[in-house]
């Protein structure tokens, strides 16, 4: 991967050290799992069910997001969605509500440094 590949994509939030060590070096798999990624319709889901005051929903898929989050090491998503998935399981949907703006705010980052790097 070229270096403004990687600054790219580093500067979006994802540890591509991490990423590329789950992968075992393997750079064209991680770039089909982050292309993948593109496709999800997690974030999606979560958005709309936090628009519909949906918390179970929400939480299935914020989880859901955070695991696919995490195995990609895109690191500021990741913990912004823990916080998420901690205020949905506390009962708490304002305040995960409340979080969906840097949420959806790191997400384009994520998926603009994707899209720009392939």
């Amino acid at each position: 991967m070229d270096m403004e590949k990687r600054a790219q994509l580093t500067a979006a939030g994802i540890d591509l050290d991490s990423a590329l060590e789950r992968m075992m070096g393997n750079e064209a798999l991680l770039e089909r799992f982050l292309k993948r990624f593109l496709d999800d319709a997690n974030y999606g889901r979560l958005a709309a069910a936090i628009d519909a005051g949906d918390a179970e929903a929400a939480l299935t898929a914020s989880h859901t997001l955070k695991g696919v989050c995490g195995n990609l090491s895109m690191q500021r998503l990741f913990d912004l969605l823990t916080r998420q998935v901690a205020a949905l399981r506390a009962d708490d949907f304002a305040a995960a509500r409340d979080i969906m703006p840097e949420i959806t705010a790191a997400y384009e980052q994520v998926t603009d440094a994707i899209r720009r790097a392939f």
